[in-house]
């Protein structure tokens, strides 16, 4: 073919039959709906989108929003850097907010439940300066009086705002909550101090769907209870700020912020809101759901993915959780994080587009079905009587629950995986310090499996598992590798044989080895021939000794009676299986 032949060269056009034909060859008798995949938000995800998932994406600064609430995106308004600032003094706070400020954040934020006196000198100097983006609590009031003794009236900008029913076991008192909100429009009119706290969910395991619904559901509520209090409507949306944690799932994470100012933009609509009143305004933290106590640089990768998803989905504020939050965060910690936002910002230049996402087949069809299923849960919220009384009567929190177990279940039979925690975890790496957060996370199952493997060690007892790895490299390594990876999620390291070949050797290794737990590793070939013979003679020989199979044969009853303990292949539970281990090892140690 010559060059004007490769230049007029016209792709052909393929039908999505096609496509899908092609595919099952591919998959040598499975469909191409097999590719398919269903998320918590009970969404499946297709292998393929095409121009039949076309939706129309709108534009960016215009209803319904969902594209953003700038015609420009972040070059009409960057997104605000707002990395919590930790401290235990006032001292500690002026030194650590002047750094945070010189290295690029362009926010004042920090998590307090209170403001004092000396917290309030401090950041007052700052206040006309920078933005606030603090979350606090019932005493929003007080702490607006801190600031105002030294600031004055009408100059803070930003949030300071508080969730009523964000602490679900103290009682709820929205009319004096309202009171101060309504006071606070006055003196300060350009600060927002009516927080949506979706975060409170997504710690307890909830998806997708249910925080957009909680959102909704508050959000109507404390708009209510503003309007009951005599407030105007777009005074109350003026005073509203959206907080969302951002998880690991990518593009779920993006078309749940575009979602969210669509569902907004609908609500607010029907009240009768002014078409500019009804943008969200969206505060956003990478998640401490998602963070691992073990292996922690990965958190680094983490917040790398959730902070660019944050962004790309059109938030306003931007805190990144330091990679060692769950042990002491450090300076260096610090500035990591911090150093996140402006990366994306100065050199993937992030903050020159407006919704890249914008008009992708897949994320506007994503978007959408979020939308439309929040709505759908927002609705029967509004059924169970609102925000309130679904949270006061066990509810809401009960559907937030299931969704919790099952992805508990997902993570324990390594059906999802956590990098570092239930896959290739490291078990060279030293002890976490102590002082850890307690607070709920996906990986704390088996960071409790580390925890009492690394107890049991340091007391005496051996927790490895000796690999009997017969026959040649080509028939153990495969199963060898599978149950060293399957097994260090528990903390219990592998012992490896060298090749064995011979019922002797067998023997042999298990004498010199001085653990008492064992994992045959072959073929299935070698399994038949000579596994059986294996298992009888060693329960013979060493009754005391638990024994176990790499794989999962058809005549499992047969290797149960040779003595067989349990058997580790890709459907066992992984997390059970580690825990039995090391039950049984504790049990042992006590004897």
């Amino acid at each position: 073919m010559g060059l004007g032949s490769v230049m007029n060269y016209q792709f052909k056009n393929y039908t999505l039959d096609e496509w899908k034909d092609k595919a099952e060859q591919a998959l040598k008798g499975n469909t191409a709906d097999s590719l398919s995949s269903v998320t918590y938000e009970d969404i499946i995800l297709k292998p393929l989108y095409t121009a039949h998932d076309k939706r129309n994406p709108g534009f960016s600064g215009k209803p319904d929003y969902r594209r953003g609430i700038y015609p420009n995106g972040y070059q009409d308004q960057p997104w605000l850097i707002a990395q919590k600032i930790q401290s235990d003094s006032a001292e500690k706070l002026k030194e650590k907010l002047e750094e945070a400020l010189g290295k690029g954040q362009t926010a004042i934020a920090l998590d307090s439940d209170r403001i004092t006196p000396a917290y309030a000198e401090v950041l007052a100097p700052y206040a006309r300066a920078y933005p606030f983006a603090i979350k606090t609590n019932i005493q929003l009031e007080s702490v607006l009086e801190e600031f105002e003794k030294r600031v004055g009236q009408g100059d803070l900008t930003g949030y300071i705002a508080y969730d009523p029913i964000s602490v679900f076991e103290k009682p709820v008192k929205l009319e004096a909550w309202a009171e101060t909100v309504k006071e606070a429009a006055i003196r300060q009119p350009g600060l927002r101090t009516v927080m949506i706290d979706t975060g409170i969910y997504h710690m307890k395991g909830a998806n997708a769907v249910q925080e957009l619904a909680a959102a909704a559901a508050s959000g109507v509520l404390y708009l209510e209870s503003l309007l009951d209090a005599g407030m105007a409507l777009n005074d109350i949306v003026d005073k509203f700020i959206f907080t969302f944690q951002i998880g690991t799932e990518f593009f779920m994470e993006i078309a749940k912020l575009r979602a969210a100012r669509i569902i907004w933009d609908r609500i607010t609509e029907e009240y009768g809101t002014s078409r500019e009143k009804r943008k969200m305004v969206i505060s956003s933290e990478t998640s401490k759901f998602t963070q691992t106590l073990f292996d922690p640089h990965v958190n680094l990768l983490r917040t790398g993915n959730q902070a660019f998803a944050a962004v790309l989905g059109g938030i306003q504020y931007l805190h990144v959780e330091p990679y060692d939050s769950l042990t002491g965060i450090t300076s260096f910690s610090e500035r990591i994080a911090r150093n996140m936002p402006l990366i994306l910002r100065e050199e993937a230049h992030l903050d020159k587009v407006a919704d890249p996402g914008g008009g992708s087949w897949f994320i506007e069809e994503l978007t959408e079905q979020l939308a439309e299923k929040a709505w759908a849960l927002f609705q029967k919220i509004d059924q169970q009587g609102g925000m309130l009384a679904s949270i006061q009567s066990g509810w809401f929190l009960e559907e937030v629950e299931k969704t919790l177990t099952e992805r508990l279940s997902d993570i324990k039979a390594r059906k999802r995986s956590i990098i570092g925690t239930n896959v290739y975890a490291n078990l060279a790496e030293d002890k976490p310090k102590p002082g850890i957060i307690k607070q709920a996370r996906l990986s704390a199952p088996y960071e409790e499996l580390r925890l009492k493997a690394i107890a049991l060690e340091e007391s005496g007892v051996k927790t490895a598992v000796g690999l009997i790895c017969f026959g040649g490299i080509k028939d153990h390594k495969p199963r060898a590798d599978f149950v060293e990876g399957f097994l260090s999620p528990g903390g219990i390291r592998s012992v490896r044989s060298d090749v064995l070949y011979t019922l002797e050797d067998v023997i042999e290794f298990v004498e010199a080895s001085g653990l008492d737990r064992f994992c045959v590793c072959s073929s299935n070939e070698l399994y038949n021939e000579a596994g059986l013979d294996i298992a009888k003679r060693l329960k013979e020989n060493y009754p005391g000794v638990s024994l176990y199979l790499a794989g999962q044969p058809e005549n499992k009853l047969d290797w149960e009676e040779a003595g067989i303990k349990g058997f580790l292949h890709a459907k066992a539970n992984c997390y059970q299986f580690l825990s039995d281990i090391l039950s049984g090892l504790e049990v042992s140690a006590d004897a």
